[in-house]
């Protein structure tokens, strides 16, 4: 017979405060740096970099409001409002699957460029700009049943993973993890496996040039990476999240299966938040670009590049105003 002593809630706050700051600081560092160089760049290359600056965005998004989380789990109560507590619960869900979203877009468009060169190689940065949009209102859209099937007002200074979950029946629980699960993880993560496995049957090709080998061993890494993030970051939520939903419905009723889902599930979200300190790895070890600008001679005139933008924003506006009072 099982001791019920061992099977007792186990408090997660401090595994959660912990871990959320050791993801703060690498996070807002490396996408704030990411962001800096792919603006200045933007316009010398093709290569996805609208998508790398979306998920910057949506990383960014998420580490902000990291220091909430952070402040609730030390203190283990929440007096800032039920709006504030939603959205910052809503965020990062939004920058969960945005970062899906737009790592399958990256791995796509450097297949694309790189198995049909002549057929998308006139595609202009504006389609990716669409695209970037259209995952925005998709995400942002599909998110919204995360904060709506949470109880805030029956749950005062509590927030995050302390809100109650509201009752449903099991056949639509069930009917909406499936299509949860499908949408955003199982589809994504078909299309980046299909991708690596086009590119992997195209290294094998005889007739290719060493410069199409060496091109496609390139995209053949990003692309693997990003199946690897979503290994590591996503798939523990996606197997989690189900489980951990019905034991909060009450679905799932032992104590000790409760625990061990509930000790799951912490360690999975641990795991998704990471993804926002490993996006600007990525970056560094995937792409050249990115870690050439980030060499001591082209940081210097990137930092020149940069000033001189603003310098001459400011010269304009000094010439608008002698127009103006002459």
């Amino acid at each position: 017979m099982v001791n019920s002593s061992t099977c007792n809630e186990t408090d997660l706050k401090p595994y959660y405060a912990i871990t959320y700051t050791l993801i703060l600081i690498p996070g807002l560092i490396g996408n704030t740096l990411a962001l800096w160089v792919f603006y200045g760049y933007m316009k010398e290359t093709k290569r996805a970099v609208i998508f790398m600056i979306n998920l910057a965005i949506a990383d960014l998004a998420q580490l902000l409001s990291l220091p909430l989380r952070i402040f609730y789990y030390l203190t283990g109560t929440w007096e800032l409002g039920g709006g504030l507590c939603m959205l910052c619960f809503y965020l990062k869900y939004v920058n969960m699957y945005a970062s899906i979203y737009f790592l399958v877009c990256i791995s796509v468009r450097r297949y694309l460029f790189l198995m049909h060169p002549f057929k998308f190689s006139d595609c202009k940065r504006v389609c990716d700009v669409y695209v970037s949009v259209a995952g925005w209102v998709l995400v942002c859209l599909g998110c919204l049943p995360f904060p709506l099937l949470r109880l805030q007002k029956d749950a005062k200074n509590t927030c995050f993973v302390d809100l109650p979950v509201k009752e449903l029946d099991l056949s639509i629980s069930i009917a909406m993890m499936t299509m949860g699960e499908l949408v955003g993880f199982v589809t994504p993560l078909l299309i980046i496996l299909y991708c690596s496995w086009k590119t992997v049957l195209s290294l094998r090709e005889r007739n290719a040039a060493s410069h199409d080998l060496g091109e496609k061993k390139k995209a053949l890494k990003m692309i693997l990476t990003c199946a690897l993030v979503f290994l590591i970051c996503f798939a523990p939520y996606h197997i989690s999240f189900p489980l951990d939903f019905f034991v909060k419905t009450n679905k799932i009723k032992n104590r000790c299966v409760q625990k061990v889902i509930s000790m799951f599930h912490a360690v999975a979200l641990c795991l998704a938040s990471l993804n926002s300190c490993v996006d600007p790895v990525i970056y560094y070890f995937t792409t050249d670009e990115f870690r050439r600008r980030l060499s001591r001679q082209d940081l210097q005139d990137s930092i020149k590049l940069h000033g001189l933008s603003y310098g001459r924003k400011d010269s304009r506006d000094v010439l608008r105003e002698d127009t103006v009072v002459s």
